[in-house]
């Protein structure tokens, strides 16, 4: 997708009438105007007669990446649009060009104070595109033909400037129009049929096979030239536009001055990425996705010097522009520098987002040993690029394929380094990092946890569970089959202390159909009914053998007191055993039916801190895959060896995998420069 404009066009409507002013370039290519097509390649291939398919052709107006094939009086009056058509987009699409603007009507004041005359002058900055440009690219070249005519009002109306400008190009169009006349009456006899063909077209073809620009054209793109080189000469608007052309075409960041006064400060995100990163382009909506997403524990690394920054902040945010600078370092988060810089870190998003913007700056996670880099898939490392020369030149004596042959596999930087290496060796492979995070030829990847229960063999154990039920009815009664006090363990491991409890000797209830899941509810319901039935019992039977307590009571006193102290000891640890229990079924009921199964089956629930810190996370969504371990550990304040243990130890239902941050990959992997 070609960003760069084909022409600025300046033109203008007012009471004596319509005009074009200036449009840049203005010059023909080299190549039209030395000679034009070849017709043929040698002297025995046919001529073409113009009568093959191609002759069905859609016209062309560009050439040579340049507008073409359309005159200055019907670009005049395209453009010199009604005053009902003023201050709102204009767009006209001319076979495979795209006419851009934004008219701009301001008054002008001419004459003395006492004897004021004021008239309106329609003024009209349109750029010229590529047909096929994207609605971000025409919608950025809008926005500039917008800011410009603010500034061409602002201009007017201080000193009149943009009349003074356009009486300027008026006069010198005049006096070469009237030495134009002057040059063609001697010369209105000759006509042009020296230079014309058999059949007085508009060139000859010669035993070369070339076609040669007629006579009557070269004069009169000669004359145009010779106007507009005059018009940039004696007037700065035209070098203002001429600027803006280059720059646009160069680094899409603009820094002009309009008469010495107005500075507009402009970028084209689409062209000045490409500076860093040739042939992606970024558009607009993708950069202010990655500035919404921005998070505190991000980082910001400078692509450019940091002279070069106050080059596209208002003169408003220069201030906290220079206090972020002082403070500006690769390996702090955005946090850290908004508070050494005493600044809200919303001003220091909005600053980073804005470098952003005009490709002075990227986001990356503040550099550290843990983070994991591995080569970019779309590195520039081929033999036609100049990075291995720029890193020579930066780091005397290394080599870049050697350096970054060690990140062919995701490798943090502490498995580079060692605690016996200098720390200025350890300092260089940071700046070497960080120099090739600039280019683009790294890109960090982060761990994700996903949760994903595994249910192999639950199933199987429940139709085990089933056929040990229906064993255990049809022999009616008896000591338990292993098979039995297996699947009774098992109920145990998956429901701890609220298991259903019953006779040693009697089988298990199991409900008809193994594949029927209990509801949260139920499972409350059966727990509270169980230990209301045992409550239940016990008073029953104190209340049926009051001989046997009134024959205890004639116990000895040293009896009683051992037997009391025996029990008590019991009695707490079965209390401490109770409460972990319950506190161990009410963490696990946080998961449905499926998962919950999954998770009481591994050793590290029945550890009550592992159990909480997983639901704890679990219920917040961090298990979910679009959390990495970075933010988990920023926003819930856990280290990076916490999160790791609990992850090994749920390793069952919690897998990992490691991939690019989103927010900073969306930034430059979502549209090529075709």
């Amino acid at each position: 997708m070609e960003v760069n404009p084909l022409s600025i066009i300046l033109v203008k409507s007012d009471s004596k009438g319509d005009r074009l002013l200036f449009r840049y370039p203005y010059n023909l290519p080299q190549q039209f105007q030395a000679a034009v097509i070849p017709s043929r390649k040698t002297p025995y291939s046919l001529i073409n007669a113009g009568e093959d398919i191609l002759q069905n052709a859609p016209p062309s107006n560009i050439c040579f990446d340049q507008l073409y094939g359309i005159s200055d009086k019907d670009l005049a009056t395209l453009f010199a649009v009604k005053s009902e058509l003023c201050n709102q987009k204009f767009e006209l699409k001319v076979n495979d060009v795209r006419f851009v603007s934004h008219p701009t009507l301001l008054r002008s004041d001419q004459g003395s104070s006492e004897q004021k005359t004021s008239s309106y002058i329609q003024i009209n900055v349109v750029f010229a595109l590529h047909a096929q440009a994207s609605y971000s690219v025409v919608n950025s070249y809008y926005e500039l033909s917008k800011r410009i005519g603010f500034a061409l009002i602002y201009e007017e109306r201080r000193d009149g400037y943009i009349s003074r400008e356009i009486k300027t190009m008026v006069a010198v169009m005049d006096e070469n129009s009237a030495l134009q006349e002057q040059e063609q009456q001697p010369a209105g006899t000759t006509g042009t049929g020296v230079t014309g063909g058999p059949s007085g077209g508009p060139g000859s073809t010669g035993a070369s096979g070339q076609t040669v620009v007629t006579n009557a054209a070269a004069t009169a793109a000669g004359i145009a030239v010779s106007v507009f080189d005059t018009i940039l000469k004696n007037t700065t608007l035209a070098q203002f536009i001429k600027t803006i052309y280059h720059d646009l075409c160069s680094t899409g960041l603009l820094n002009v001055t309009m008469n010495q006064t107005v500075t507009l400060s402009f970028c084209l995100p689409q062209k000045a990425h490409q500076f860093h990163k040739k042939g992606v382009v970024v558009e607009p909506e993708t950069i202010d996705r990655c500035v919404d997403s921005l998070k505190p524990y991000h980082g910001m690394l400078l692509l450019v010097d940091p002279s070069e920054l106050f080059d596209c902040v208002p003169p408003s945010a220069a201030n906290m522009l220079l206090q972020l600078i002082e403070v500006y370092n690769p390996l702090k988060s955005l946090q850290n520098m908004a508070s050494d810089a005493e600044l809200l870190i919303e001003y220091v998003n909005q600053i980073v987002g804005h470098l952003v913007y005009w490709a002075k700056a990227t986001i990356i996670y503040p550099l550290c040993e843990t983070n994991v880099y591995v080569i970019a898939p779309d590195a520039q490392l081929n033999i036609h690029s100049n990075l291995p020369d720029k890193f020579a030149t930066k780091f005397p004596g290394m080599s870049l394929f050697e350096v970054i042959s060690d990140f062919s596999l995701p490798t943090s930087i502490g498995h580079l380094t060692t605690p016996l290496q200098h720390p200025a060796r350890q300092g260089r492979l940071a700046q070497m990092v960080l120099w090739m995070l600039q280019h683009h030829l790294l890109m960090q990847l982060h761990t994700y946890v996903q949760f994903v229960a595994n249910l192999d063999g639950i199933e199987t154990e429940e139709e085990m569970e089933g056929a040990a039920g229906l064993a255990g009815a049809g022999s009616g009664g008896g000591l338990a089959t292993e098979s039995s006090r297996a699947n009774a363990n098992q109920q145990h491991t998956l429901y701890g202390s609220s298991a259903p409890s019953g006779s040693s000797s009697q089988p298990l209830a199991v409900p008809m159909g193994g594949n029927r899941k209990h509801s949260l509810s139920e499972d409350r319901y059966s727990d509270s009914l169980s230990a209301l039935l045992t409550t239940s019992v016990v008073s029953v039977a104190s209340n049926t053998r009051p001989s046997s307590v009134s024959h205890r009571s004639n116990m000895s006193h040293s009896s009683v007191g051992g037997l009391q102290t025996a029990s008590s000891t019991e009695n707490d640890e079965s209390i401490a055993s109770i409460d972990e229990d319950d506190k161990l079924r009410r963490l696990l009921a946080a998961f449905p039916e499926p998962d919950r199964k999954a998770v009481a089956r591994i050793p590290a629930a029945k550890n009550p801190e592992d159990l909480a810190l997983m639901v704890r996370l679990w219920q917040k969504g961090y298990f979910m895959g679009e959390h990495h371990l970075e933010e988990i550990m920023y926003f819930e304040n856990l280290r990076r060896s916490q999160l790791l243990q609990l992850v090994d130890k749920f390793r069952e239902v919690l897998i990992i995998y490691e991939t690019e941050d989103p927010v900073i990959a969306n930034l430059y992997s979502e549209q090529t420069d075709d």
